[in-house]
């Protein structure tokens, strides 16, 4: 599961909490914050959990960096953080500090709740759909911005994009990462959501792979169409499928829910969470008669996020 659930000795409560750190990924510390936030406060989430009662943070500051980057960087990386936990509606209330090699920054989240307050992720029946409500291919955009400064690597994909291509795609996943996935944990409880999980590291498969192995009923997931930020195919495609993206290898972070619902269900859950955000979900999938697994087939339908580009407008 995402988060530790932990029946408590008073009167049908229970604890939800989770952890989670890493390094920076992006080149503003700011994001860097609000994305750390996310990626924390997202196995909550993921657990139909939609309230956060606490934060602390976990900080890892660089023994590399000068003194003034330090003191440049590291508040604006709290800033961020901070700043997103109160857009979840929690608060960060401590932590820890360390001064380490590398740069890390993640935290601890933790809620007490009601049995009803949050979803255990191991009911989809068959006949399910699953349904993904971030785009795929966070990894890819963040290298290929990289690469803009790496010749070697720019002329293996220059060919397929342009580098405003490049600096959309990261702007694209920059945005991606650092929105919370609070809206799709609230409708998981109004569509009667069988499950679900975020999609970060082991990338969509891994997560999917996790997911179909814990249900009780002998299921499997089978998914067909990949939602992935636009260009990101073209570019996997380029570097030899290095990073496995259409394969659901490619590690994502902070990305979307992976979430089992009813197949009647589905529509107007991915209906609803476009109005009230502003951006799309999609029917990925479907749950069937198996033994708990889950595959991608041989030519998933690539879905390019957003479908039109348009001048100054990022989705």
């Amino acid at each position: 599961m995402d988060a530790s659930v932990t029946p408590l000795r008073h009167g049908g409560l229970s604890l939800v909490q989770t952890t989670d750190f890493f390094y920076p990924l992006v080149d503003d510390p700011y994001m860097m914050g609000k994305i750390a936030c996310a990626n924390t406060l997202s196995d909550l989430y993921a657990m139909g959990v939609t309230d956060c009662d606490n934060m602390l943070m976990l900080l890892a500051v660089s023994n590399k960096m000068s003194e003034k980057e330090r003191d440049v960087v590291i508040p604006m990386m709290m800033r961020g953080f901070k700043d997103l936990a109160e857009e979840a509606g929690t608060l960060v209330t401590g932590g820890q500090t360390v001064l380490n090699p590398w740069l890390t920054i993640g935290g601890v989240a933790t809620t007490v709740c009601q049995p009803n307050e949050f979803i255990m992720p191991d009911n989809a029946v068959v006949g399910d759909v699953l349904v993904m409500t971030k785009p795929l291919g966070t990894q890819v955009a963040v290298n290929a911005y990289q690469w803009l400064d790496q010749p070697e690597r720019w002329n293996r994909i220059k060919l397929v994009v342009t580098e405003d291509d490049v600096r959309k795609a990261y702007q694209r996943a920059m945005f991606s990462m650092a929105r919370l996935n609070r809206t799709a944990a609230r409708l998981m409880h109004k569509f009667n959501a069988h499950g679900a999980t975020d999609v970060t590291g082991f990338g969509l498969l891994g997560h999917a792979k996790n997911l179909a192995s814990i249900q009780k009923n002998e299921v499997s997931f089978v998914i067909h169409n990949l939602p992935i930020i636009a260009k990101m195919a073209a570019i996997s495609k380029a570097c030899g499928n290095m990073f496995g993206l259409l394969q659901g290898q490619s590690a994502e972070t902070s990305g979307g829910l992976l979430i089992a619902l009813p197949r009647e269900q589905a529509a107007a859950f991915c209906k609803d969470i476009e109005k009230q955000e502003g951006y799309q979900a999609w029917i990925i999938g479907i749950v069937e008669k198996g033994n708990r697994t889950a595959r991608i087939i041989d030519k998933p339908r690539v879905i390019e996020v957003p479908a039109k580009d348009r001048d100054g407008e990022l989705w």
